[in-house]
Order: C-alpha cells, then structure tokens, then sequence
C-alpha cells in the first residue's frame, strides 16, 4: 500500500484531487474546497454500524459494515472510487481520523480494482487542524490592516484589485450587511474557514505577509470570522475609503438591484423576479425596529413601488429613493459613529485611486 500522506501544505497548495469517504451527513458539515464525496456508507448505514459499535463493540461493527456494503452495493462503490482514482491519478481519499473506513476503502480498491490509492493520514480532522492553525498562525504573525468606509463606496471593488487582500464576504458568499443575502446562499461556516485558510495559505506561500480586509462584524451573514482572525482585527490599523453618497446610491443600486435580481433569475427562472422582490422587501424588515415603525414604512412604500415599476417596465429608477433615504438615515449615522469610535487606528482616508495607490505602496514598503 502507498504510504498515509501527511504533508497537508502541499495537499492544499497544489489543490491535490481528494475523495471524502465519510458519510453524507458528515460531509455537509464541513469539507475542503473541490473535495468529492464518495462515502462508504450511506448515512442510514454509517448509524447502524455506530450503534452496533456501541453495543457490541468493534469487532462485531466490522462485520455488521461488510453485511450493510457487499455484494452490489460493494460494487457499485468500488467502481465509483476507481473511476475518481482513475480520474486523479495526483489524488488522495481520506475518512474522519485516517482510521477504519479510509483503510478499507483503499484496501478493496488494491484488491478489487487494482489500485494503489494513498490516503492522508489523520484524515479530515488533522486537515481540519492544520487549517484552522494557518489562520490563527497568520492572525499572529502577518501584518493586517482593515479597510473601511461608508455603505456603498466600493470597499470590495478595491479588494479585487490588491494581490494581498483576503475577502472574507466573498468566501462567506454573502455581502456583509442586513440586505447582503445572494440567491446563491451561503457556505457552512466549516466550509467558510477551509476556504478563507486555504487562500492564506496560498498567498503567505506566494510571499505575501500583510493582507488587507474589509472591516466585518464578527458574523458575515451566517458565517462567522475564525475568532483568533477577529480579535486581531479589533487592534490593527484602518484605511478609510471615501466616496459621494450619489456614487454610493448608483452602486448599491447596481449591486443590490440590477445584479441581485439577474441572479435571481439566472438561478430561479421565471420565480426568480417574485424571489428577489421578496428577498429586498424581508431585508428591510428584518431592521424594522432600529429605523423605527414610521420611517420602516416610508421606505417600504418606497420599495414596494419600485418594485412594482420594475416587475411592469423594467425600470429600476425609483429605487434609488429607499436607497438614498436608507444611507442617509440608517446607515451613515452609524459609520459616522463607528468612524469616530475607530478614529486613532485611521492612517490615511480617501477616494479610491488615492486608498490603492497607499495600500500598494503600504504592502511595498511592509507596512
């Protein structure tokens, strides 16, 4: 058999083909980016043999495991596996711990179909490990500074453009505020950290060892920012990006407007316009009360005739009404009061060229 691969690093770095053997519902949970699940047992089958082991002990849970998945159903699983193998000869299997359920997997592949297949040693949850310790080692050890700034000016815009940024609301698939929700949802927040450790990896592996982020609550919609990631971003240096409120307003209408609801469509269909009418309209109701009953309902009329105008023309112009009028009354009161709160971190503060332009210079000089 192939030695258990343990060089973690190189599986991520070079994004090494890998298939979870564990159960689905182990799978859902968590895995790593471009893994396939293929389980060895099915969910139903993965219980009965966990309780069996309970109960009867380890040996008796083997036998009751080869009974569950033999016969064509041994098969069938074989083949698949040897398909993947064959597929991604550069590529691995794993199961929870690197024990039983890789072993046998490997084990029928050499015996079944011929393979020599390696599997990492310590499974998952020694992969699991390792990354989260390459946030937390980076959390330490890279210089971070955050990047702020109003709704609506264009903070991930400028992330795109800088080798050195880490998106924390692109990995969490969700734009950071009560009206961020994609049509796409969102990944589990295990995914979230194997995804957001992963681009650390690759980055500090390029030479990178300051990073630029977007300045997040704790919780991007349901995914929230490893802890040790968190709290170091609470004490590090600030940029503040600056822009007109009516850029803003155009923005945001393209952004949570025009795009929202082409992606509702594209991934919805004919439901895709009702959907994305409903998702607008939940989003201002879930800050009912922080913009208070009379001011919730001015900007719902609002809402609810643009919508209106777009379902019947296509028009999305009155829209920008409930968006100017929720920047200026909601938003920008509270960023002008995180501002002054976070007033001693601000190193410098402009509109877009003049905030890239430092930062590239600032990733240059090493801070």
């Amino acid at each position: 058999m192939p030695n258990d691969i343990t060089d973690y690093r190189d599986i991520f770095l070079n994004d090494r083909p890998m298939m979870d053997t564990r159960a689905p519902v182990e799978f859902v949970k968590g895995a790593f980016p471009g893994v396939v699940n293929l389980p060895l047992m099915t969910d139903i089958e993965r219980q009965r043999v966990g309780t069996c082991y309970k109960q009867q002990g380890q040996q008796a849970a083997i036998v009751l495991g080869h009974q569950l998945v033999s016969g064509e159903t041994k098969a069938q699983r074989i083949q698949a596996w040897a398909d993947f193998a064959r597929s991604h000869p550069d590529g691995l299997l794993y199961c929870f711990r690197g024990g039983l359920r890789s072993q046998i997997v490997q084990q029928w592949l050499k015996d079944e179909a011929g393979i020599d297949y390696p599997r990492v040693g310590g499974g998952y949850k020694a992969m699991r490990t390792f990354l989260l310790e390459t946030v937390e080692q980076a959390a330490t050890q890279c210089d971070l500074v955050l990047l702020g700034g109003m709704t609506g000016t264009g903070k991930t815009e400028v992330l795109a453009q800088l080798p050195n940024a880490l998106d924390l609301e692109g990995c969490a698939n969700h734009r950071g505020s009560s009206f961020g929700k994609r049509a796409t949802g969102q990944p589990s927040n295990i995914d979230f950290e194997n995804l957001l450790a992963v681009d650390v990896l690759k980055k500090r592996a390029a030479g990178i060892e300051q990073f630029v982020l977007e300045d997040e609550s704790r919780m991007v919609g349901s995914c929230a920012v490893p802890l040790p990631l968190y709290q170091r971003m609470q004490q590090v240096p600030m940029v503040w990006l600056e822009d007109s409120l009516e850029r803003r307003v155009e923005r945001i209408l393209q952004d949570y407007v025009i795009n929202l609801c082409a992606e509702f469509i594209n991934v919805h269909g004919d439901e895709g316009f009702a959907l994305f009418s409903e998702r607008l309209l939940s989003s201002l109701g879930n800050i009912h009360r922080r913009l208070g009953g009379d001011r919730h309902r001015r900007l719902m009329d609002i809402m609810e005739a643009a919508l209106g105008e777009q379902a019947s023309t296509g028009a999305v112009d009155l829209h920008r009404g409930w968006i100017e009028g929720l920047l200026r009354e909601y938003y920008d009161p509270m960023y002008v009061f995180q501002r002054e709160k976070k007033g001693g971190r601000i190193e410098f503060a402009g509109e877009r060229l003049a905030v890239l332009e430092y930062l590239t210079e600032r990733a240059a000089r090493g801070g």
